[in-house]
């Protein structure tokens, strides 16, 4: 005889629906059988009604009280049977005090967003006006664990062996130059996949792809009259739910599945995901923001409060969450847990990481709880875990994040280094040579690796590779702001004129000044990442902070393809020279080298002696290791960031080894070689701001 469960039946019936107590874990929707499973948190609030909505009708169709003896502890949970699954949306309201100087702001009219919403409605299409007129903007939605993963699992790539490429899902095919059908989207990044393979990276950076508004803060610029939007996203409005304005299908609700289907054509194509995650700020702002769901639910938990209720602002934009709280740590880990297990998803770049590591009044603290439960989650322990190591409150850590083992961070100290060492500037060389052996000055101290350090010298946020190379000053004027925004210290040289030009002279510098940093970053030690386009010269036209413009302005411009495509060639060729020589992906700072040379060592227009004075301009580095096989694996680098031409003595190989040339940026007319060439003179004129590369072969006879 089969037993039928009891604890599965109705017990009761609310508002015309079969309810019964519901599981108070997991938090947010789940399937019970014949039924669905809300569960929902407060710790103030004296009451919780379930909203249920009709999509298709787009009205609710009933409120449901949830009976107080429902409810354990804090959590307030219901069964309730026979939904369509298809056709729910659902929000709550929840009844406590409006006193925002204890920090309450409960309002039992407001409908709030589930924060552990899977699926969202509201933006299901990009960029399409809403209907203010309806009082619930952001509506939760039901998700189901169906897709078909064909036996995917996260690639697990050593950090030392990532080429990491930063890209927006928007920007990056939403030009019509992209050629692809579904621009914009995630399945627009779908069918650029072979291009990303022929570059040779073999991860990417997606930034915010959690649900945002890009009509947060949306204004008309007061000159153009375009339309101006939260573009970035960083600004999350549901952690557990992809954007669906990012999906071609979300105005059929398919975003996760298309999301999905991303991360499983990539994976294929050994390509790991890494998401940029925003958690230390929300889309509620401060208290002129509106109500979405933290705010509703329980402000004084979910927040940094003052002690006469406003909101601390360390993030720059109106509020922080409060990590360090028990609840909104756990809230971080289930989400973080919930990508990683439900959408295979690599790693996470946190921004403004050091504001997980603040108490609830901002001070810092020495064992932050968030970072090391991340540190030593067991569902967690394969991912990556980048830290943007500052914050907007003042706190700068690089080198210091409080690492755990398992923590890399964005090297801001890179960027700033490379590109000044690049531009030439005095007193450079010593902090450059920390630099490209992974800057142990930063991580050797504390135990950590070279692929602790995130090399890069561009990113989403300020010049591109090719506005680096063309502009000294930011042009942001479309941005509406009278070019006020975005940063001033962005050590970048316009190579002798200002912006665009038609000087041959002065483009073919720009070009090589764009190579330097390309080889810079690829013969570096560390884990390099790429700014989507710089391989070929994207533009912004100057503008340092295009975080609101959905515009050509942003947008990848695929001709430059072929225009740019001796920069292009060169670009995949160092990236695949980085991945055939180990010896620039050594992740030890005691790593012994080869057998006959060490692993990192430095040299100057002599070799194995540099000129560390501020005057100096000239460094070369050589790295050596020992191959799988057991063969020594080297490679020379020798970099010229002076405005003449310098001679550089080579450092002289065992006997039975030779120098072979493979780039020479100083040669613009082949600045790759397709196979390196042998070079058998003691020493090499290096050109002008030039970057010669060798590698060492045994010797034919």
């Amino acid at each position: 005889m089969e037993l039928e469960r009891i604890d599965n039946q109705p017990i009761e019936t609310i508002e015309g629906y079969r309810v019964r107590p519901g599981k108070p874990l997991p938090f947010g929707v789940s399937t019970v059988p014949g039924g669905l499973n809300f569960s929902v948190y407060t710790s103030a609030g004296t009451s919780c009604t379930l909203v249920l909505l009709s999509r298709s009708e787009r009205k609710i169709i009933k409120e449901i009280k949830i009976p107080d003896h429902y409810r354990i502890g804090d959590v307030y949970s219901i069964v309730v049977f026979n939904l369509d699954y298809e056709d729910i949306e659902y929000g709550y309201k929840i009844k406590g005090p409006f006193s925002p100087e204890e920090g309450h702001r409960f309002d039992e009219k407001n409908i709030l967003m589930d924060p552990y919403a899977r699926a969202t409605a509201g933006r299901e299409e990009w960029g399409k006006e809403p209907n203010w007129e309806i009082q619930y903007q952001h509506r939760s939605r039901i998700s189901f664990d169906d897709f078909d993963w064909e036996g995917d699992s996260p690639l697990e790539i050593n950090d030392e062996d990532l080429v990491i490429y930063e890209m927006h899902v928007r920007s990056f095919t939403q030009s019509e130059t992209s050629g692809v059908k579904f621009k914009g989207t995630y399945a627009g990044i779908v069918e650029k996949i072979p291009y990303l393979k022929e570059l040779g990276i073999n991860a990417v950076e997606l930034m915010p792809v959690f649900e945002f508004d890009e009509f947060e803060n949306s204004r008309i610029h007061p000159e153009t009259g375009e339309r101006l939007y939260n573009y970035w996203g960083y600004s999350t409005v549901a952690f557990f739910a992809p954007k669906a304005g990012f999906a071609s299908t979300g105005k059929f609700g398919m975003q996760v599945d298309e999301f999905k289907q991303l991360v499983k054509e990539l994976h294929r194509s050994n390509i790991e995901v890494i998401l940029d995650v925003v958690f230390n700020h929300t889309a509620e702002g401060n208290e002129y923001g509106p109500s979405i769901s933290f705010k509703g639910l329980d402000n004084k938990i979910y927040y940094m409060l003052t002690p006469e209720g406003y909101y601390y602002n360390f993030s720059g934009t109106g509020n922080t969450l409060n990590c360090n709280n028990p609840v909104v740590r756990n809230l971080v880990l289930d989400c973080l847990r919930y990508w990683a297990s439900e959408y295979h998803i690599d790693g996470f770049r946190f921004d403004l990481a050091s504001i997980l590591g603040r108490d609830p009044w901002g001070a810092p603290l020495n064992n932050p709880p968030l970072l090391e439960s991340l540190a030593f989650d067991p569902i967690l322990s394969s991912c990556k875990l980048i830290a943007e190591a500052w914050d907007a409150g003042g706190l700068y850590q690089v080198g210091t994040f409080p690492a755990f083992g398992r923590w890399s961070e964005w090297n801001g100290k890179y960027r700033d280094t490379a590109r000044r060492f690049l531009k030439g500037d005095e007193g450079q060389v010593g902090e450059m040579a920390q630099r490209v052996q992974g800057s142990p000055d930063l991580y050797q101290w504390n135990g950590r690796s070279q692929a602790t350090s995130i090399n890069f010298i561009t990113c989403h946020d300020g010049f591109t590779l090719s506005d680096l190379v063309s502009f000294d000053q930011k042009h942001n004027e479309a941005n509406g702001e009278f070019n006020r925004d975005g940063g001033d210290d962005n050590h970048s040289w316009n190579c002798g004129a200002e912006g665009w030009t038609d000087n041959a002279e002065i483009l073919n510098l720009r070009t090589k000044q764009a190579m330097n940093a390309l080889g810079l970053l690829m013969t570096s030690r560390g884990t390099p990442m790429l700014l989507m386009g710089d391989e070929f010269g994207r533009s912004q036209h100057g503008n340092n902070n295009a975080y609101c413009i959905d515009s050509p302005i942003s947008w990848v411009d695929w001709s430059l393809l072929k225009s740019n495509e001796i920069l292009f060639e060169y670009t995949k060729s160092l990236i695949a020279f980085r991945h055939q020589h180990p010896c620039l992906r050594v992740n030890r700072f005691d790593h012994a080298g080869s057998d006959h040379l060490p692993s990192c060592s430095f040299h100057g227009t002599k070799a194995w002696s540099v000129d560390w004075s501020a005057e100096s301009r000239q460094l070369g580095w050589m790295m050596s290791s020992q191959t799988e096989d057991g063969e020594p694996d080297t490679v020379y680098v020798a970099a010229n960031s002076a405005h003449y031409a310098t001679w550089f003595d080579l450092p002289q190989l065992p006997e039975i080894y030779e120098w072979r040339i493979c780039f020479n940026t100083g040669n613009q007319a082949e600045p790759y070689l397709k196979k390196p060439s042998l070079y058998k003179e003691a020493g090499i004129l290096v050109g002008e701001r030039s970057m010669v590369i060798f590698t060492a072969s045994p010797r034919e006879t």
